[in-house]
C-alpha cells in the first residue's frame, strides 16, 4: 500500500483534495481508502475509512486538560503518536493499493513535533509520498511563491519522503495568473526575473536569497495546477506517484 499525505498550510485545500482524488480514483477503478489523521477536525468532505477522532477526541482533551484548542492540538498530536501502531493495525486490514492521508489543518502539527516521526515509521515510511499543497493566494506573488518553495523543502527535509508539488484551488484564479505561476515553477529562471522585477525591498532581496538555495539543494519542482472543484488535475496526481514508485509504470497493469 502507498501513503499519499497531503500536506499544506491551513486553508489550502488538503481535504477538499482528499475527497476529490478519492472520487477520481474510484471513477477510474483504482482502489483506494481515505485517512483522516487531523483530531480537530469538525466536519470531513469525505467518508473516513480510518478517521483518528475514533481514537482522540480534540474536545475531550480540552476539557480533561482545561486547555484551549491550540494546546490541546499539541496534546492531540503526542497522544497519535501513541496510538500510530494500533492505527496501523486497522490500516492493515484494508487491502487497498493506496491510503489517502489528510493530515491537521495546522501543518505545523503534522511536520515539525517528533510525533509525526512516529506516524510515518508506523505507517510504513518507504512507501510514502508526500504532496505538498500550495495556496493559490499565497502563490501569487513571486515572494510568497518562494517563501512556499522553502515551507515545502524545510517539511521535505524535516521528514524525509519524497514529495510532489501541488497548486491547489486553480479554478479561484485567473487562467493568465495559473499559467505565470507553472511557469515559475518550470523554469527558476523566470521565477528570479519576476523577483528582480518586484518592488527592491528587503522581502525581496531575501526572496532572492532563499531562491539561491533552492536551486543549491536541487529541491525545484514544477507544481501541478490542480481544481478539486473542477476535478481536474487528478490524473497528472496520479502520474506523478506512478512516476516516483514506479518509474511511470502504471499500478492497474
Amino acid at each position: 500500500m502507498i501513503n499519499l499525505y497531503f500536506v499544506g498550510t491551513a486553508g489550502s485545500g488538503k481535504s477538499t483534495l482528499t475527497s476529490a482524488f478519492k472520487l477520481w480514483m474510484s471513477q477510474q477503478g483504482y482502489d483506494a481508502i481515505t485517512v483522516n489523521l487531523d483530531p480537530g477536525a469538525e466536519r470531513l468532505q469525505y467518508p473516513a475509512d480510518i478517521d483518528v477522532r475514533d481514537w482522540i477526541s480534540l474536545p475531550e482533551v480540552m476539557d480533561t486538560h482545561g486547555l484551549g484548542p491550540n494546546g490541546a492540538q499539541i496534546v492531540c498530536a503526542d497522544m497519535l503518536a501513541l496510538k500510530a501502531l494500533e492505527i496501523k493495525e486497522v490500516l492493515d486490514e484494508f487491502e487497498s493499493d493506496y491510503a489517502l492521508i489528510d493530515t491537521p489543518g495546522q501543518i505545523e502539527l503534522f511536520a515539525y513535533r517528533d510525533a509525526s516521526k512516529a506516524v510515518l515509521d508506523a505507517f510504513d515510511k518507504k512507501n510514502s509520498l508526500m504532496a505538498f499543497l500550495f495556496d493559490p493566494f499565497l502563490s501569487r506573488s513571486p515572494s510568497g511563491f518562494v517563501s512556499l518553495f522553502m515551507l515545502c523543502t524545510s517539511i521535505q527535509f524535516r521528514i524525509e519522503l519524497p514529495f510532489v508539488n501541488i497548486l491547489s484551488k486553480v479554478d479561484l484564479l485567473e487562467k493568465e495568473k495559473v499559467e505565470k505561476i507553472v511557469d515559475w515553477s518550470g523554469d527558476p529562471n523566470n521565477l528570479y526575473d519576476a523577483l528582480i522585477a518586484s518592488s527592491p525591498s528587503m522581502q525581496v532581496q531575501s526572496s532572492i536569497e532563499f531562491f539561491r538555495v533552492l536551486e543549491a539543494l536541487d529541491t525545484y519542482k514544477e507544481v501541478i495546477p490542480v481544481s478539486a472543484e473542477k476535478s481536474t488535475g487528478m490524473e497528472d496526481i496520479y502520474n506523478a506517484v506512478q512516476q516516483v514508485f514506479f518509474g511511470g509504470e502504471d499500478l492497474s497493469d
